[in-house]
């Protein structure tokens, strides 16, 4: 890249951050507040409208983009396509961090209806890797598949957005990591949207990290969830640099496997896995006795260890990427037998 085009990204990058925390600041001061329950981390109403900021300078980074980059934006068919459904997923966010929504049903309704959007829009995902087989076309179940990843996306990352900083320092290396890695791959596109995702998230996290002064908000998580789960196929099958569909996984394998590994756990208890819940290990980690930010920090150092490897998955055949995330699987599976026998003993679970 040119020293002069450089310059240009990094004065981009750095308004879009300048933009989200002068929002954040503002929002700060807007009385739309979590109040704490049984399920809070917190002990007092803290402003849950950051996510209002985090948005605003995404999307005013993806305009840009669209409207002055012909040489690296993807086609404009895809790109309404994309910010269509994620308007739709914001809107009904919005309003549910307001009080003006009472189901999870409706929150589900809409996310089915942005991921279906995505579908019309061609925003499919076409083919997939298999250890030992590689990669292979998935013909017509592509469609069930992207609506499954894309749904499943969106409600993993609005679970995991529970303690200080957890989801917006994630949110954060995710973007410089999964931008790092298109990159190097020769993206024309995805690169850029991540390092609108990172500056965006990056003036809201400032706010909420170490101290929790705002929350983002379902309007921010399922609207990061949202996104990273649509650039993860976008990047697999319309950049130039084709990047695997198993990066975006491996980036967010730890807040993957709390959310599967909890939901299962539920279910096998005979729970209802669609109310509020304190049984994500991220939550009974908290519950322990430590703090929130010994917890995100020790989110943050996986979530680091997972971008080194998602660096490291490009350089292998696709037929065995899929055994990079096996170490990674070892890690999360002692992490929890730990986490769940020192719960046990609190009588925590």
């Amino acid at each position: 890249m040119a020293a002069s085009a450089l310059a240009n990204h990094l004065i981009f990058a750095l308004s879009l951050f300048l933009m989200s925390a002068g929002l954040t600041w503002l929002m700060m001061r807007v009385r739309i507040l979590d109040v704490p329950n049984y399920r809070s981390s917190h002990a007092r109403p803290v402003p849950n409208s950051g996510g209002v900021a985090i948005v605003c300078a995404a999307m005013a980074g993806f305009v840009t983009v669209f409207a002055v980059s012909n040489a690296v934006r993807i086609s404009e068919f895809h790109m309404i396509g994309l910010g269509l459904a994620a308007v739709a997923i914001v809107i009904v966010s919005l309003l549910d961090d307001m009080g003006r929504l009472k189901t999870f049903r409706i929150k589900l309704a809409t996310q089915l209806f942005a991921a279906t959007v995505l579908l019309v829009f061609d925003i499919v995902v076409r083919e997939i890797t298999l250890p030992f087989v590689g990669s292979f076309e998935v013909g017509w179940w592509g469609y069930p598949l992207t609506l499954l990843w894309v749904v499943g996306m969106t409600n993993m990352f609005n679970f995991m957005d529970g303690l200080n900083g957890l989801a917006g320092g994630t949110a954060v290396l995710v973007a410089a990591f999964f931008g790092l890695v298109t990159y190097v791959q020769g993206s024309l596109f995805i690169y850029v949207l991540c390092y609108v995702l990172f500056s965006a998230s990056l003036g809201f996290f400032i706010f909420n990290f170490p101290a929790g002064r705002i929350f983002m908000g379902d309007v921010g998580s399922q609207f990061l969830g949202f996104i990273f789960a649509a650039i993860a196929v976008i990047a697999a099958e319309y950049d130039a640099a084709r990047t695997s569909l198993m990066i975006m996984p491996l980036l967010f394998f730890n807040f993957l496997f709390d959310t599967v590994f909890t939901f299962s756990r539920r279910l096998i208890r005979g729970e209802n896995v669609t109310q509020a819940h304190r049984a994500h290990l991220y939550q009974l980690f908290h519950r322990l006795g430590y703090s929130h930010v010994q917890v995100s920090l020790f989110h943050f150092a996986v979530a680091i260890a997972q971008g080194v490897g998602a660096l490291a998955m490009i350089q292998f055949d696709s037929a065995m990427r899929a055994f990079l995330f096996a170490p990674f699987l070892i890690f999360q599976l002692v992490y929890a037998a730990v986490i769940l026998r020192a719960a046990r003993r609190r009588g925590l679970v």
